[in-house]
């Protein structure tokens, strides 16, 4: 049994590719909200969401430990944002518990991965070579 597995690209990432649901369950979030009412947060949370992927991605493919540290704490940040907006939701009665509960089980999920992942390479960053 292989205790590592082979990464090869950021697709490979589990935190990537949790990420990537979250940002497809957020866009079918987005699609329930009234659409007279809620059209400026149904933006900036689909724009939120795909930061927090992207930004992994963008992250992975830097030249150095540091900036892809630096993309994936602007990644945690727009995973906040995204937390955010979807609470917001929740307060303004657009959608309930039921429905955003797995996109919030996500979140944590992802974020514990992000805060991980960015550990993990800073201490990978201190050791001496």
């Amino acid at each position: 049994m292989e205790i590592f597995a082979v990464i090869a690209s950021y697709r490979d990432l589990k935190v990537w590719q949790e990420a990537m649901a979250l940002a497809e369950g957020a866009y079918h979030l987005t699609a329930i909200l009234p659409k007279t009412r809620a059209n400026a947060l149904a933006e900036q949370m689909c724009r939120s969401a795909i930061s927090v992927p992207a930004n992994i991605a963008e992250g992975y493919g830097r030249e150095s430990t540091r900036s892809y540290i630096q993309f994936l704490r602007i990644a945690r940040g727009s995973l906040n944002e995204l937390e955010t907006q979807i609470l917001l939701a929740q307060r303004l009665r657009f959608v309930d518990f039921t429905q955003t509960a797995v996109l919030l089980a996500s979140v944590e999920a992802t974020s514990k991965m992000l805060n991980g992942l960015i550990r993990s390479l800073r201490e990978k960053n201190r050791a001496p070579a």
